[in-house]
């Protein structure tokens, strides 16, 4: 069976989804954020991961920091695509492709739970039968 391919803009959406778990007290802008994260080209994909991972524990200031750092980046990274384009268009092409990795790492963290938990579920059932 062929796996379904799933499409930069289904990440968009699932990656949107986890960042919007963000602390009540944060403020944001989390459709401008995805779009500051996603096409970060200095970030590799663990650390995006990382970033939206530790999205719920952020603070206001930590938040307005990251997007202040991200359109920083945005900018310098235009300025250098008038003197390298070619390079800034690798990068871009590679940040694409890292963005559907993306979504490949956080497949796998799932699989691997539910995996997990059917190993326990197991046990406690060998236990149950035990008496333990």
């Amino acid at each position: 069976m062929e796996e379904k391919k799933i499409s930069e803009q289904d990440v968009d959406t699932i990656i949107l989804n986890l960042i919007k778990l963000h602390s009540a007290e944060v403020e944001m802008d989390e459709s401008n954020f995805l779009d500051l994260l996603k096409f970060s080209l200095s970030l590799n994909t663990m650390e995006k991961k990382r970033v939206v991972d530790a999205i719920s524990n952020l603070s206001q200031f930590q938040i307005d920091e990251l997007m202040k750092v991200f359109s920083e980046e945005r900018i310098k990274f235009k300025d250098l695509a008038k003197e390298h384009p070619e390079d800034i268009k690798k990068l871009v092409v590679k940040q694409q492709a890292e963005w559907i990795e993306l979504w490949d790492l956080y497949k796998a963290e799932q699989e691997n739970k539910s995996i997990e938990q059917e190993n326990q579920d197991k046990i406690d059932d060998i236990k149950a039968w035990l008496g333990l």
